[in-house]
């Protein structure tokens, strides 16, 4: 804590006057509330008093402040004005910490090489789990969809609702605007899917709460939106390629199941030497901040233990060990074209060897059950499952974890479609369940 004080206030000397200590810019779903919340937690966390919100001018745009021990202010300024926005910010010099809701791309990697590796683990930060929610009117009939539906509906390719079988009457889109996470994830999770472009007529909005109220009170409407902004929508089950219909359950958001699952991140360089962007960091990592994301209806990377039902689409061994064994709310996934564990797998050991510690489960109670993508090669996915799974129990015995067994089911239980490069991704992955 003295430290950070001394740290804090080196820095604050070399600041200008009156310049926020912490300015993080970037993705409306993470600005809107959750960014503020962290930040006020943590500033009380490191013993701030009088930590409040100083109501700003423009929309989606907060300055929280706080006073320390020796009596300075100490203001952090949140900007949520999507994703995109905040890696401009950081290369303009405008930023210290960008919330995304969406993996930074290698475009923007490549314009903000000089900053350091914004890739590399202490830079990427995964600090929630999110899901992107298909909400409708709640009278809609309809009650799921596949990815391909939702890539023709939103490129206006179908139209109407009774092309679908639903109530006769055209479909009104609503979409979030260009600047937003939100909006580039179902763009590369969704529309990437046809040649066509978003559907011109689609109403486009930077806010959340309001397009989710305006598609909850059109009977013809549909849209898509984060899960803490459904509110009085009604959400469909998804389906992509094989997989089963699937909704926006926590427990399925919180392995990456879900189709429309996706990650949210902090990106701070690693050449910053801001204490309070660390501090933050750290603090939205603990458990304390864990439980923030999960009272702003995020889903928190807590490792939780959860019974499933057998299925007729399981084989019979693994629909044996659902019987015996519970899943852990974590999927290991990998580096694309590799078989090095990605930074959010790098946070989750952690994570499950802390679970396996505390549960009395570190001798013989686990097993890794790794899955592939189809490819043209049935054998070679078969056997580089078993390969996934052992790359994670390699990095399980460091920490004395002595497993059960190790499954390995190929191109079996396809979570995603194997026809796009983000599903196949998805589909390589490794489950730990625990007896």
């Amino acid at each position: 804590m003295l430290r950070l004080m001394l740290l804090c206030l080196l820095w604050a000397i070399a600041s200008p006057a009156h310049a926020a200590d912490l300015r993080i810019q970037g993705s409306n779903t993470i600005g809107a509330n959750l960014g503020p919340a962290l930040v006020t937690a943590m500033l009380i966390q490191q013993g701030l008093h009088d930590v409040h919100n100083v109501p700003a001018s423009p929309p989606n745009e907060h300055s929280i402040v706080g006073t320390n021990a020796l009596g300075h202010q100490v203001r952090v300024d949140v900007a949520a004005h999507g994703s995109g926005t905040g890696f401009t910010a950081l290369k303009a010099g405008q930023a210290d910490l960008v919330a995304s809701s969406r993996p930074i791309k290698d475009r923007e990697l490549v314009e903000l090489e000089a900053l350091g590796d914004l890739k590399s683990p202490d830079a990427e930060q995964v600090i929630a789990i999110d899901g992107l929610a298909i909400i409708l009117h709640p009278g809609n009939p309809i009650s799921q969809l596949n990815t391909e539906q939702l890539a023709q509906i939103f490129s206006g390719q179908i139209s109407t609702w009774d092309a679908l079988g639903g109530i006769p009457g055209p479909i009104h889109l609503y979409a979030r605007d260009n600047q937003s996470g939100t909006w580039e994830t179902f763009k590369e999770l969704v529309l990437s899917r046809t040649e066509h472009p978003l559907r011109k007529t689609a109403q486009r909005f930077e806010s959340s709460e309001q397009l989710s109220d305006v598609v909850s009170h059109d009977p013809q409407g549909i849209g898509f939106i984060g899960l803490p902004y459904i509110r009085g929508a009604k959400t469909l089950a998804i389906v992509d390629g094989s997989s089963q219909p699937m909704l926006p359950l926590n427990s399925l958001i919180a392995s990456e199941d879900y189709p429309l699952s996706r990650r949210l991140f902090f990106y701070l360089p690693p050449t910053s030497s801001n204490p309070w962007a660390r501090a933050l960091i750290s603090f939205t990592q603990s458990a304390q901040g864990q439980a923030i994301v999960a009272q702003n209806g995020f889903v928190a990377q807590r490792v939780q233990a959860s019974s499933v039902l057998p299925g007729a689409h399981m084989p019979r061994d693994y629909q044996t060990l659902t019987t015996q064994a519970q899943r852990l709310s974590v999927n290991f996934r990998f580096e694309e074209g590799s078989a090095s564990l990605d930074n959010k797998a790098r946070q989750d050991l952690l994570r499950v060897v802390d679970y396996l510690k505390a549960n009395g489960k570190l001798d013989r109670q686990v097993t890794l059950v790794g899955f592939g993508d189809a490819k043209d090669d049935p054998e070679r996915a078969q056997l580089l499952s078993k390969l996934r799974a052992m790359a994670v129990r390699r990095e399980l015995v460091k920490s004395a974890v002595v497993l059960r067994e190790i499954r390995g089911y190929g191109a079996q239980m396809p979570v995603a479609a194997n026809t796009e490069d983000e599903g196949r991704l998805k589909n390589r992955r490794v489950e730990v369940w625990v007896y």
